[in-house]
């Protein structure tokens, strides 16, 4: 699976109501194309899955897989507490056309390590379907060392391919990319956490970010820059831009951020988000508007800007 560059994590857009706005998605997905986007992961915790009935979880795939149709590879989120319920949210994903699917570690009472892997290699016998391992403690509740990851890769080949999301990310890709290389099964790692470990996620041997950052060309030419051999360019535009992604990645906060970065920037009529998640307050946008004026020059930011 030659997975790298930059994967945008969806959002799920809502009306005023708090219905699924798809009219909005679709515009998300234009505009992170534009952006210069290598894929994107749908029903992920940026995209408020947790939120979502399945009904409404078919549809937002359905709809992200038609309007992307094929122009760049898209990754669903299946994770579920069951097994038998992650292996139908992959099926599924599979039936829609997905060309991945990012599944966490169940939340078990007892959770192991045995048991971690035993669930990656029952889902990948289960369905032909290239998996995402993410390494996400908060959501999980459980925080896979890097020789569980690597084992997995060694036991579980559909495997291969891990959002890292459990700091300090750099020494963790450093220490999974040389187990797995002492194994031979190489590995792809994406970086996550908002994008703020990017540049030094890139030095350990990542492959690039997935992640729900609202500005994703950004990324894209840190990546970019890098990958060229321009690693001073590439620190140079990372560390004049972090302070965004620092603001915009606030625990509890952090999605209504990035919806109303999305309401600037024209892609969805309504940043709201559903229950019972925080709202923005009148401080945190003059902040924000703020940290926009620094990093980008405005506080908006156009499809494909070069900034």
């Amino acid at each position: 699976m030659p997975f790298g560059g930059v994967f945008s994590v969806l959002p799920t857009p809502f009306s005023a109501s708090g219905d699924v706005d798809l009219d909005s998605l679709r515009r998300v997905v234009d505009l992170f194309i534009a952006d210069g986007v290598d894929g994107f992961t749908a029903l992920g915790v940026t995209s408020e899955v947790a939120r979502l009935t399945d009904a409404e979880r078919d549809r937002v795939l359905d709809t992200i897989l038609a309007h992307v149709d094929g122009r760049v590879p898209v990754v669903a989120g299946t994770t579920a507490d069951g097994l038998r319920t992650c292996i139908e949210y992959t099926r599924r994903a599979k039936a829609a056309g997905a060309t991945a699917v990012m599944i966490s570690p169940p939340r078990m009472t007892k959770i192991n390590s045995d048991a971690v892997a035993k669930h990656f290699a029952e889902v990948a016998s289960a369905v032909d379907l290239p998996i995402v391992v993410q390494d996400y403690p908060p959501i999980s509740g459980y925080a896979m060392e890097p020789a569980l990851l690597a084992r997995i890769a060694r036991d579980v080949p559909r495997a291969r391919t891990i959002k890292l999301e459990d700091p300090p990310t750099p020494l963790k890709v450093s220490r999974i990319l040389e187990l797995t290389a002492i194994q031979g099964e190489p590995v792809t790692i994406f970086g996550g956490l908002g994008g703020v470990f990017l540049l030094e996620e890139l030095m350990a041997g990542a492959a690039g970010a997935m992640t729900g950052f609202a500005f994703p060309a950004i990324l894209v030419k840190i990546v970019s820059l890098f990958r060229a051999g321009n690693i001073d360019d590439a620190a140079r535009e990372f560390y004049a831009k972090v302070p965004l992604m620092r603001f915009e990645f606030q625990e509890g906060i952090g999605m209504a951020i990035r919806k109303e970065v999305l309401r600037r920037r024209g892609a969805i009529a309504n940043a709201a988000i559903r229950a019972p998640g925080g709202a923005l307050d009148q401080t945190t946008r003059e902040a924000l508007d703020r940290v926009m004026e620094w990093t980008v020059g405005s506080t908006k930011y156009e499809a494909g800007s070069k900034r």
